[in-house]
């Protein structure tokens, strides 16, 4: 359960990040591309053998981190063009809700355990979910012409975990964890770079020495948030179901208060609701282990 506390810390950590961004008015691309990279070099740096680019290439993972890679600054993109044309709390509904995704694959591919507590905690975890994030009395609305950006958020989401799952499961070994993270964010910091390639050859791009370091900042928890998911996941007798379930509610949680403390955000009685059921949903999935 400990590394499981971590990821949420660290995934929770990136949250206060990011309100720094808005804050510091930073340009969250050119960080978000400095932050994949920053965290391709974490995993590296913390990877115990020499770095072999042969081993490496034909380790069982390799194509599925490039194609994730693709798939992470892909959905970041996604979630910054439902956030402009439906809303944070229409990006923040889709991407927490997408953990049904891999609680689905966890249950029926890998036979995980059903009982009703847990099954009572999911349902509850992700009315939680909604609760706490919608910021309005009215809670939210999605017009049909816009609605194809939050389901390719909801999907992306969902596949990344699952994936990270899938991949952990079968390929990783115990001590790849590190250079499987590694070589993710390495693949998502190369295509960022291709298209900061692309605006610096149309003279689009102003790169600040702010951004780069918003991007370091961002980087650091931001490998640890899937290094500890991924060592959480290897906990013995903990199905993948329950870790994800546990690990998104948490990060709202958390998030949220500390949306609280830190920026003196101001919560509906449908928030506070939210809380209540997130507290409960953990409560009930973790006493169904």
């Amino acid at each position: 359960m400990t590394y499981l506390i971590l990821s949420v810390l660290a995934s929770s950590l990136i949250f206060v990040v990011f309100k720094l961004f808005a804050k510091y008015n930073v340009d969250t691309l050119q960080a978000i591309i400095v932050n994949y990279v920053v965290a391709s070099i974490s995993g590296i740096i913390a990877y115990s053998e020499p770095i072999d680019l042969n081993y490496i290439s034909s380790q069982g993972w390799f194509y599925g981190a490039m194609i994730l890679g693709v798939i992470f600054i892909s959905v970041f993109n996604l979630m910054a063009i439902t956030t402009q044309r439906n809303g944070l709390s229409v990006a923040a509904v889709a991407t927490k809700m997408s953990l049904v995704i891999p609680i689905v694959f966890g249950i029926v591919v890998y036979q995980e355990s059903t009982g009703a507590l847990k099954i009572i905690g999911i349902i509850i975890a992700l009315i939680a979910v909604y609760l706490t994030s919608i910021k309005t009395a009215q809670g939210i609305s999605i017009t049909k012409k816009n609605l194809i950006f939050p389901l390719l958020v909801f999907i992306g989401s969902g596949i990344i975990d699952t994936s990270i799952k899938f991949f952990e499961k079968n390929y990783v070994a115990e001590n790849d964890v590190s250079i499987f993270s590694a070589t993710i964010f390495g693949f998502a910091a190369i295509v960022g770079v291709i298209i900061l390639g692309y605006k610096r050859i149309t003279g689009t791009l102003n790169l600040s020495l702010k951004n780069i370091i918003a991007g370091i900042g961002l980087g650091i928890p931001n490998y640890f948030s899937i290094y500890f998911l991924i060592k959480a996941l290897r906990y013995e007798n903990t199905d993948s179901s329950t870790v994800f379930t546990i690990n998104n509610v948490a990060i709202l949680l958390v998030s949220t208060i500390a949306g609280i403390l830190l920026f003196k955000e101001k919560l509906i009685l449908k928030n506070w609701i939210g809380i209540t059921l997130a507290v409960l949903s953990i409560i009930l999935v973790a006493l169904s282990i």
